[in-house]
């Protein structure tokens, strides 16, 4: 069974960074999709990034050059147990949102619970 757990989410002021992780255990799938996703209240769920098994990258274009998205495990096809981060820079009040952590392999998605990030002043 799929876990996916998020953290690192909080308050920050306009221009600063948070990094989220996405711990993810219970999978042995080597071809996979990680996701990063946001919801902000009243509005559809949007994707923000994406990771591929291939280490290809993806960005949604409110994101690009502020946001990376990275892995870190021992082998880059090794899925059983690793994390998935989104590195967030200069950071903006309209990235305020529940952001979520999405898994998809063998055919199935997963999705973690979400971590909130508040960016005010």
């Amino acid at each position: 069974q799929v876990q996916l757990v998020e953290s690192g989410g909080g308050l920050v002021q306009p221009g600063g960074s948070l990094r989220l992780s996405c711990a993810a255990s219970g999978s042995t799938f080597s071809i996979y999709i990680m996701a990063w996703y946001r919801q902000a209240p009243g509005k559809q769920r949007e994707l923000v990034a994406l990771l591929t098994s291939l280490g290809s990258t993806n960005y949604a274009d409110s994101v690009k050059g502020r946001f990376t998205i990275s892995r870190d495990n021992a082998k880059s096809t090794d899925n059983a147990k690793s994390t998935v981060y989104l590195q967030m820079n200069s950071l903006k009040p309209e990235d305020t949102a529940v952001y979520y952590c999405k898994q998809t392999s063998g055919g199935k998605s997963y999705w973690g619970q979400g971590t909130q990030v508040t960016v005010s002043s």
